[in-house]
């Protein structure tokens, strides 16, 4: 399957900003049964783009815009194909759990096994963990499985009762949420068993017939387990699936502190809002440079706990 992805990020600051520094997570994956054929990045107003791999293999690209402006617009093309991959069994062998744990015996997989910025053990982590009843039984994909359909059912889906830096336990006291959140408690969900488990940032292509709970016209999260003879999973449990063709991954993380499409600072003092719009689209539908007809929402942007002294940070949540 082919797809077009066009997305963009539009600041806009209330008096003129004599600085922005940027870096953006946009650009698709090339791994697994992805393969991001094209990327184009363009900013306005003009900047030269660097980019750089970092150590997840994640592209980051990144910008400085040392004049006055008042308006800052990002856009990201690409065009990926994706290959359907094998059917997964309906479970594992009985000694998958002793074959997972000799694949963490060496520690290449510590990071995502351990407690991050977003996903750390908390009590009302441990009351979910006793109200699931989240133990090690069957086998891990049996047992990923179950986790995912739970927190699809024991969470509602509700935009803007969470923030961008919200920890775990927001999500966990009112049982609401946005996929970033989901992704976060099912990574934890998922560590406490000692299956390493990490955040997917990307695009979710969405189709009238499916019923979803995650909307379209904004990028989404969901979360990859790492299993014996299957390499990396994923689980979509905004939507209680399978991570499959229709999941466009961009970057991945132990979680969403390190692969926010969006992260920078400003130099100034001023208010910023940020709006933005993506579509996704098959390979036979018009071309990517169409003009999009979504309508796109402004909302402040939230300052990042430590401020610059002369400027703010700011950073791009999922599906907020």
């Amino acid at each position: 399957m082919y797809y077009t992805v066009h997305h963009v990020t539009k600041f806009r600051y209330s008096v003129p900003i004599t600085e922005s520094v940027m870096q953006v997570r946009l650009q698709p994956r090339s791994d697994g049964f992805q393969r991001c054929l094209d990327f184009q990045l363009s900013t306005t107003p003009k900047s030269q783009i660097m980019s750089y791999r970092d150590n997840l293999g994640n592209k980051v690209h990144h910008f400085d815009i040392p004049n006055r402006h008042s308006h800052l617009t990002i856009t990201a093309k690409a065009m990926v194909e994706i290959t359907e991959a094998p059917q997964l069994p309906a479970a594992l062998t009985p000694d998958a759990w002793d074959r997972l744990d000799a694949m963490n015996a060496h520690d290449e997989y510590w990071d995502l096994l351990s407690p991050s910025h977003f996903v750390h053990p908390s009590e009302l982590l441990h009351d979910l963990v006793r109200e699931l009843d989240v133990q090690r039984r069957d086998d891990p994909l049996t047992v990923l499985r179950s986790l995912n359909t739970a927190i699809y059912e024991h969470f509602e889906y509700v935009k803007q009762n969470t923030r961008v830096d919200s920890p775990i336990d927001d999500a966990l006291r009112i049982r609401r949420g946005v996929c970033q959140d989901f992704a976060h408690v099912m990574i934890a969900l998922a560590r406490e068993l000692r299956i390493p488990c990490r955040y997917v940032s990307g695009y979710l292509f969405h189709q009238s017939d499916k019923r979803e709970r995650s909307v379209g016209g904004a990028t989404h999260a969901w979360v990859e387990a790492l299993l014996p003879d299957l390499g990396w999973v994923g689980f979509d449990p905004t939507n209680n699936t399978i991570a499959a063709e229709r999941h466009i991954r961009v970057a991945v993380g132990r979680d969403y502190a390190d692969v926010p499409p969006t992260r920078g600072v400003f130099r100034g003092k001023a208010d910023s809002e940020l709006a933005v719009t993506v579509k996704v689209l098959p390979a036979e539908a018009p071309s990517i440079d169409i003009e999009l007809s979504l309508e796109a929402s402004w909302v402040p942007v939230l300052a990042e706990e430590h401020e610059h002294e002369d400027g703010s940070q700011w950073q791009q949540s999922q599906q907020q």
